[in-house]
């Protein structure tokens, strides 16, 4: 395999790799561009930006917008689906945060 390819390649498997274009990422979404306009100015998700200033969004951001999607189909206005998103991102770190204390603790329960 070509050097130059093994960069791209080896990307095909990370779920943060900026790879897919605003319409391609609206396509597979089934949505539009503005509505992932809408989740950006909302704050949910941060595209990052081509050299030619073009959005791309990663696998993991897609996501996330597919989770407002379905949210917003179900009624909930595009601000408040983001907030629900990101209150339910919080609620899953702390949740984490509590298992990986109390494995700690019960490691360390002899000690206390």
């Amino acid at each position: 395999m070509p050097a130059e390819n093994a960069p791209v390649a080896g990307n095909l498997d990370d779920d943060d790799y900026p790879a897919y274009t605003m319409g391609r990422a609206a396509d597979v979404l089934g949505t539009t561009p503005a509505f992932l306009r809408a989740v950006g100015e909302a704050e949910l998700i941060t595209p990052l930006r081509s050299e030619g200033g073009h959005r791309r969004y990663s696998r993991r951001q897609l996501r996330i917008a597919a989770r407002a999607r379905e949210l917003v189909d179900q009624g909930t206005p595009i601000e408040a689906a983001c907030r629900i998103i990101s209150l339910e991102d919080q609620l899953e770190d702390a949740l984490r945060l509590n298992r990986d204390m109390r494995r700690k603790l019960g490691e360390h329960g002899a000690d206390i």
